[in-house]
């Protein structure tokens, strides 16, 4: 299984991100939402990852947050609901937005997702709805922003051992982009706007 990539961005199409590790490029398909959301060509960035395996072929699905990959497999997993139909519902809605779609029975928002017809919505909402409850939906979103919070943290730890001050490291974090997944992609962003300040 892999889990995640931690590589540079090499390229992308409509629904394909192609990330270089040493050497290996990988394509990895991923939501139209993350697609806009990846760093310019050769910059870092770490994506969480789902192998899906058939018989006669390996597919390789990619998600800039832990919250879209579990919501994924949540997808994948209702009869009938594959990832292209999966990644289309990633596309349209935000993990919350989807969730509490689903949580409120809503037919008409679950079948604007592409590929998903009325009976298809139906079908979601009857299996996943339990999963959505206000209880579980916040322990799935939960574990996320915890994480978040340890990187900021540690990469403001990091800025107050080179030497910047309390307030120069929180606002060369202030506002740091959801997509930044690591400790270092935090730090060399926070010096680059420490440097143009």
């Amino acid at each position: 299984m892999i889990a995640f990539l931690n590589g540079r961005v090499a390229g992308h199409t409509t629904d394909t991100a192609f990330i270089e590790v040493s050497g290996v490029g990988f394509a990895v398909g991923m939501p139209a939402s993350d697609l806009a959301k990846l760093p310019e060509r050769g910059e870092e960035v770490l994506v969480h990852t789902y192998l899906a395996v058939r018989e006669d072929a390996m597919a390789l699905y990619g998600f800039l947050t832990q919250d879209e990959k579990r919501f994924f497999e949540k997808l994948i997993g209702v009869s009938g609901v594959g990832p292209k139909v999966a990644l289309a519902a990633l596309s349209v809605y935000k993990p919350e937005e989807l969730a509490n779609a689903i949580a409120a029975g809503d037919v008409k928002a679950v079948s604007m997702i592409p590929g998903v017809g009325k009976k298809t919505a139906q079908r979601m909402i009857l299996e996943l709805k339990g999963s959505f409850s206000d209880e579980n939906m916040q322990s799935l979103f939960d574990q996320e922003a915890a994480e978040a919070t340890r990187r900021l943290e540690g990469a403001r730890e990091a800025l107050l051992s080179m030497g910047f001050s309390s307030a120069e490291a929180d606002l060369a974090l202030k506002d740091a982009p959801e997509e930044l997944h690591t400790d270092s992609a935090l730090i060399q962003y926070a010096l680059r706007r420490l440097g143009s300040l």
